[in-house]
């Protein structure tokens, strides 16, 4: 699955997997990996500094997760490039969703937020 979106001339590209060799569905672990592209379609060299996420499963149950950078790094994206990391996360049920945002400063010391909205994680076929 892939969802593309665009705040601030950032344009974030989500792709999802269902990681099912390191799943356990009898125990109520599903896996997921996603990858992130974030494109700087600005004039300017922005730089990621935290970012926040909202994952809820089939059940509503809601996990925070905020802190610097992604994976480890607070990366620095020039003007006409990209950024692409892959990270993931477990659900209790098969389908679920993340949302959140990335915060973020331009060159010029502006700050401002880019919204990730909402996108899907499903093992595959859960749907129809």
């Amino acid at each position: 699955m892939s969802d593309t979106t665009r705040t601030n001339n950032i344009r974030i590209e989500v792709k999802t997997h269902y990681l099912a060799a390191q799943s356990a569905p009898d125990n109520g672990q599903y896996v997921f990996a996603y990858t992130i592209t974030i494109s700087n379609d600005g004039e300017q060299t922005v730089q990621l500094l935290n970012r926040a996420w909202r994952i809820t499963d089939a059940d509503h149950k809601i996990t925070r997760v905020a802190g610097d950078g992604v994976v480890g790094q607070q990366p620095h994206i020039a003007a006409g490039e990209s950024f692409s990391y892959t990270s993931g996360t477990v659900l209790a049920t098969p389908i679920g969703t993340m949302e959140g945002h990335y915060g973020m400063v331009a060159a010029d010391g502006e700050k401002f937020d880019v919204e990730i909205p909402s996108f899907r994680l499903a093992v595959p076929n859960i749907l129809h």
